[in-house]
């Protein structure tokens, strides 16, 4: 009689929660022993035992993301294992739709599915049908679980409880409850009294800036800080509207009377609210009115809003858009353009989608608009780089499908210009080449004519100079840090009135090689040397670094 094939058998265990994993005997413990005395029924049809073990401890069975699994899976595609078994069908997936790939996935490689107290396998139609009749009930389960959790918090928080989360300036948690914190709430009461004397949120951040007004201070579990820094015009913003202040309860768009005392008197929150409600109707208005046809439309490359600003030289006006981290003082956080010619990018936007549209005989139906009824009929969002422009339009019309079938890059249209507006309508993006000239003067060695320079040009003088200026700034840095004339980088950074990153960024160039400072001083360095591929991945050896500049 031939051997009976060997079919390897790896067992996956999982317990959603942590809580008993710390026992000898465990939940985990429990599911690989019954299925190891299954598989070992299972002798005579050649099922082996594999040694690896899949344990998942504390892990929700809603996501595949688990360590244990995916092992288990990337062993499956490898073909290590022909039959898996667990305990049950819920201990690999809650998820009817994660299950339904799981399947195919072991399908496709040939491997079974065994729940041992179940008695179902994937490998025949009818276990395949019990399968999902399970899950579907399992996936039913947690649904409506999380539908008692939610109405567990919606009733607690029309009763005024606090349910967690992030506590807010002016409270501290005591026994799952709110209680005022006298120092945090005198600033409280302070921002919402200055808002009222003030131009608006702006003009409010950069007085708290002044002040050193900075946000909720917090040390998590792990040690780390978060919080403690100055305000941004969002969080601050949220500050003003958030109702906890005047002891109601949020929840949604409705709110309830808290069990926490309130820091400020309503007649004050009611003022506050007032001139935020007029600043946006103003706000709306301005833009109503504005001449910039993408105002609200256009970002930086990094995802920050871009404002319409104007300067004028005589009576000439010239009109820009202006990243918003520039115009809130985070420099560090815009993208690769701060600020770009309106008109410019106008015009290319208006001009990319024009020709979109006169490349389909089809649109030769909708009616003749003018730029700001084009922008606002297709232009969802445009996003400029130093590189490109990314331009992502409303799909006013489908491709046809013969369309389609003869060229996979053609725009077609189907439809009329009465859906423009549809926020349903598909969307396409169009990418326009952009570059913004650099009007800085840029200082060079021009070389004579009819003659030939015998030596090397190196760097350009302004880039040699930036580049002594950051040795000489890190140097200094790197003494104040040694010799404890600062504590920390953030108190260099707060000194220098720049960003943190900058200064990590820079710092590496005190440990610079001696021979390379020399060689930039004497301008005998690569062409194309500047300080970002100089601190770029700078390794603090100096051998590695002759090795990585070619010295």
């Amino acid at each position: 009689m031939a051997d009976r094939k060997i079919l390897r058998c790896a067992i996956y265990t999982r317990k959603s929660t942590e809580f008993g994993l710390e026992q000898d005997f465990n939940s985990l413990d429990a599911q690989r022993e019954a299925c190891q005395a299954y598989i070992k029924s299972q002798a005579h049809e050649g099922w082996k035992l594999l040694s690896t073990h899949y344990d998942d401890g504390g892990i929700s069975g809603a996501t595949l993301e688990r360590p244990a699994l995916q092992t288990l899976l990337a062993d499956v595609m490898a073909r290590k294992i022909d039959i898996i078994v667990v305990y049950k069908v819920d201990r690999l997936t809650r998820s009817l739709a994660d299950f339904a790939k799981l399947v195919e996935l072991f399908d496709g490689h040939s491997v079974s599915f065994v729940s041992i107290t179940q008695q179902f396998n994937t490998t025949t139609s009818m276990g395949r049908l019990t399968l999902n009749v399970l899950l579907s009930f399992a996936q039913f389960e947690r649904e409506v679980t999380a539908e008692r959790i939610r109405d567990k918090v919606a009733a607690s928080r029309q009763k005024g409880i606090w349910m967690g989360g992030t506590v807010p300036l002016g409270y501290y948690v005591k026994d799952r409850k709110l209680l005022i914190d006298e120092a945090e709430a005198e600033q409280i009461r302070f921002i919402f009294r200055r808002y009222l004397e003030m131009s608006g949120i702006k003009a409010l951040k950069q007085d708290l800036d002044s002040r050193g007004y900075r946000t909720k201070r917090k040390v998590l579990s792990t040690g780390r800080v978060v919080g403690g820094i100055p305000f941004y015009t969002g969080p601050l913003a949220y500050l003003l509207k958030n109702r906890v202040y005047v002891g109601e309860c949020e929840h949604g768009k409705k709110s309830y009377p808290g069990q926490h005392a309130p820091i400020i008197e309503r007649t004050l929150f009611d003022a506050v609210q007032a001139k935020l409600a007029e600043r946006i109707i103003a706000h709306k208005r301005a833009r109503m009115a504005s001449n910039a046809l993408l105002i609200g439309r256009i970002y930086d490359d990094a995802g920050n809003r871009m404002s319409p600003t104007s300067s004028y030289k005589g009576s000439i006006q010239y009109r820009f858009y202006l990243s918003a981290a520039h115009s809130f003082g985070s420099k560090d956080k815009a993208g690769s353009i701060a600020r770009v010619s309106a008109s410019v990018i106008e015009d290319a936007v208006i001009a990319a989608i024009r020709e979109r549209l006169a490349k389909n005989p089809k649109t030769n139906q909708l009616p003749d608009v003018d730029d700001r009824q084009l922008v606002e009929s297709y232009v969802k969002r445009v996003v400029v780089s130093h590189q490109n422009i990314t331009l992502e339009i409303r799909s006013a019309i489908q491709p046809d499908d013969d369309e389609r079938d003869r060229n996979d890059d053609a725009v077609a249209y189907k439809g009329r210009a009465d859906s423009l507006n549809a926020d349903d309508v598909p969307s396409e993006k169009i990418v326009i080449p952009f570059h913004v000239k650099n009007r800085k003067p840029r200082r060079e060695v021009v070389q004579p004519s009819g003659g030939e320079l015998q030596e090397p040009l190196g760097i350009r003088a302004d880039t040699r100079q930036t580049l002594l200026r950051g040795i000489s700034k890190a140097r200094t840095w790197a003494r104040d840090l040694t010799e404890g004339r600062v504590a920390n980088i953030e108190e260099i950074a707060k000194r220098e009135d720049c960003s943190a990153r900058h200064i990590r960024m820079t710092l590496p160039l005190a440990f610079l090689a001696p021979d390379i400072v020399a060689a930039i001083f004497a301008n005998n360095v690569p062409t194309d040397l500047t300080i970002s591929k100089l601190t770029d991945g700078l390794p603090y050896s100096w051998k590695q670094q002759r090795q990585k500049f070619d010295f």
